[in-house]
């Protein structure tokens, strides 16, 4: 599903215009990825998680010339599926 095939479905079911729920799923992913920026932990019961996690720099090799790189640190975002939508998918 795409961003706007969700905003299409969420504005069939609720009755409200294409325009209301754009805004309505942009602010809600905007919130996410703020809340990311900031370092904080989102978590949606039912859906899962999202998080950050620090990776270390470490050394790396460059493939095409097999030369030493290094690669920085970094932090990367990561989601977990809750409970609920597990059991959903696997059934």
């Amino acid at each position: 599903m795409t961003k706007s095939e969700l905003i299409k479905k969420l504005a069939d079911q609720t009755g409200m215009q294409n325009e209301v729920a754009a805004i309505m799923v942009d602010t809600v992913l905007e919130e996410i990825t703020a809340s990311l920026e900031r370092g904080q932990r989102v978590e949606l019961r039912g859906f899962g998680s999202f998080g950050l996690k620090d990776r270390k720099a470490r050394e790396g090799r460059n493939p095409k010339t097999g030369e030493a790189v290094t690669i920085p640190a970094k932090r990367v975002s990561f989601f977990k599926a809750g409970k609920e939508l597990k059991d959903r998918v696997d059934s």
